[in-house]
């Protein structure tokens, strides 16, 4: 399986070409709008979520309800291009016509200097608007469809938020996936901890007030992933590693860790290890989760958790100082529309990361040209290791 996005953020449309999935899934654009919808809620987000109404068009690889085993293209229309023709319009224009709101001071902390450096663009909006994390919607879009193939399989995949400036929520091992997903679902911010909600939300409220942005660290909890998905003969088929990838990929994020993460560096390995045993019913098991599901690159049968770091927005309503490319003098950086705290919906945009991990090992590890034979190669999977 594989994926790859096209668009920019105030153009025409967003295209996610996925190639991969096996013939006869069911799926419908509902599984995907629903996804869609999701992440564009949340205390904190700018008034482009206003603007667009998320909502797919699948333009290939799905007929009649089920997928074919060829491409599947999907398409989401920017609503908001019509005000936007003459700055992001493909067709040429005279020398001398202005073009309004060409970037030439780079924002710190965003892609824009980087990127027109690498590829020449004396106008960087040639490089925020494919760098924008409107582009995950896209990704958003391509990861609905690896969960509706992990749900089918029996695998549910929840994303919520852990911490936003500072502020923790507590952990509740004790929930289950279905209160997990409930809770989330209703919470403005997305977090399972209601006793820190509103704190949240002021932090949110603050920091728009002072023109700043804040992040946090959003976590994505698997359960019904089998042991032994993944592998420790190469690092490049490690799918703890792979995962890891492709969190830090997600726009703004810096960091990521499984189960008790970095705090195992401060623990004796007593503490750290999970002890194996077995039962009847389930087979082998881990008494304890503290690495999160994975051993040696592969997964344990235990949930998955792992967390992400996102960092503040770049863009700031008060910016910082930057220098114009042109003249070189000191000015403060360039303003876009944006969010204050985008944590809530980066909660979505991980869980969707992560699932599309998932969902390309188990499809790479288990026979995938047609769904039903996938499913039957799990079932058979299951019960080999049960009885191990």
């Amino acid at each position: 399986m594989r994926y790859l996005t096209a668009g920019e953020s105030h153009g025409k449309q967003l295209t996610t070409i996925i190639e991969g999935i096996p013939s006869n899934m069911p799926l419908v654009k509902d599984d995907i709008n629903e996804s869609l919808l999701r992440r564009q809620k949340g205390h904190g987000r700018g008034k482009r979520m206003q603007i667009e109404k998320d909502l797919v068009e699948i333009t290939s690889g799905i007929r009649h309800g089920y997928t074919l085993g060829s491409p599947i293209s999907l398409v989401i229309h920017n609503n908001d291009f019509k005000h936007w023709v003459d700055i992001m319009g493909e067709d040429p224009f005279e020398e001398d016509k202005k073009i309004r709101r060409t970037i030439s001071r780079p924002r710190p902390g965003h892609a824009d200097l980087n990127g027109a450096l690498k590829y020449g663009h004396r106008d960087m909006r040639n490089v925020l608007e494919r760098s924008s994390a409107r582009e995950t919607a896209a990704r958003v879009a391509a990861g609905s469809v690896a969960k509706t193939l992990l749900k089918h399989l029996g695998i549910e995949v929840s994303g919520y938020v852990k911490e936003i400036a500072g502020i923790v929520a507590k952990e509740n091992s004790e929930l289950t996936m279905d209160e997990r997903k409930t809770v989330s679902e209703e919470s403005p911010v997305r977090t399972l901890d209601k006793d820190v909600e509103q704190q949240m939300m002021d932090a949110i409220d603050q920091a728009k007030k002072d023109g700043d942005s804040i992040g946090g660290v959003v976590e994505v909890y698997v359960e019904g992933m089998p042991a032994g998905i993944g592998s420790y003969v190469h690092y490049d088929r490690k799918l703890d590693s792979r995962i890891a990838g492709g969190v830090v990929s997600i726009n703004a994020f810096k960091g990521v860790e499984f189960g008790l993460g970095f705090e195992a560096a401060r623990k004796n390995g007593s503490q750290v290890h999970d002890e194996i045993a077995w039962d009847d019913d389930k087979g082998y098991y881990r008494k304890t989760n503290r690495l999160g599901g994975f051993e040696g690159g592969m997964t344990t049968g235990m949930p998955i958790v792992v967390k992400g770091v996102m960092k503040p927005i770049p863009t700031l309503y008060k910016p910082l100082k930057s220098v114009d490319i042109e003249t070189k003098e000191t000015f403060t950086a360039s303003i876009e529309r944006s969010d204050s705290c985008a944590v809530p919906a980066a909660s979505v945009v991980m869980e969707h990361v992560v699932a599309f991990e998932l969902a390309k090992a188990i499809t790479e590890q288990f026979p995938n040209d047609q769904f039903p034979k996938l499913q039957e190669a799990i079932k058979a999977y299951r019960e080999e290791i049960r009885s191990f």
